[in-house]
């Protein structure tokens, strides 16, 4: 846990750059989590003695990237889950795709169906058995001669939404295997950023506006991203 990574902190938040690749809670992997990388970080930079609390706001897919809250106090996690349930919580993502959408611009909505045993999302376009109703806009803002750049403002929070969503229109995510892209990335990750969250602060209620940096990398910098 870098210093640098870290986007925004006061007595009551602090939210962090995730890097892809990065796991934000703990799964079978067993791998070191982001939450228990902060959490130590900040028990050696001030020096607490005893156990750092630290809650876990929402949830980013591993190989995606961005913005990512966490809770230093318990009321701050409460009401701050409280304006995520509410959908009072503004998300906007940026996603590289490999085909071009079939419109400029479009307000998705479909019914996706969790497979927990396949860790993935089914985007329908009629009601189904369990289905939970996944909305998201889009707007294409960049392209290159391979890929498209989609800024994505979340209106739903569900399971892989963005990723099952976008691949139901053709639309996969560089990079996502698992929702039909052809070829991995790299660094296995996927072009998915979470690159701002926008909410009434929990306590003082004034608005918080926090915005990650552009990816690095060729195929960023080719679609000439914008701030």
């Amino acid at each position: 846990m870098l210093p640098e990574k870290i986007l925004y902190e006061d007595n009551h938040l602090i939210a962090v750059n995730k890097w892809c690749g990065e796991i934000v809670q703990a799964d079978k992997s067993g791998d070191v989590t982001l939450l228990a990388d902060v959490k130590q970080f900040i028990k050696a930079r001030d020096r607490k003695p005893g156990n750092v609390f630290l809650g876990l706001c929402h949830r980013l897919d591993r190989p995606s990237s961005g913005v990512v809250i966490f809770a230093k106090t318990g009321k701050a996690l409460s009401r701050m889950n409280d304006e995520f349930r509410g959908g009072r919580v503004h998300k906007n993502y940026w996603a590289v795709v490999i085909k071009a959408p079939p419109l400029p611009e479009d307000h998705l909505i479909n019914y996706l169906v969790r497979n927990s045993k396949q860790n993935k999302s089914y985007a329908y376009w009629e009601a189904a058995d369990g289905a939970k109703i996944a909305e998201l806009k889009y707007r294409l803002t960049a392209k290159s001669d391979r890929y498209w750049l989609l800024d994505i403002d979340l209106i739903t929070g569900r399971h892989h939404q963005i990723r099952a969503q976008l691949s139901a229109v053709g639309c996969t995510i560089r990079g996502d295997l698992k929702y039909g892209a052809p070829h991995a990335n790299p660094d296995g990750g996927i072009d998915l950023h979470a690159r701002a969250i926008v909410f009434a602060h929990p306590v003082k209620k004034t608005p918080v506006n926090i915005a990650a940096p552009e990816p690095s990398g060729r195929i960023w910098d080719a679609l000439k991203l914008t701030p």
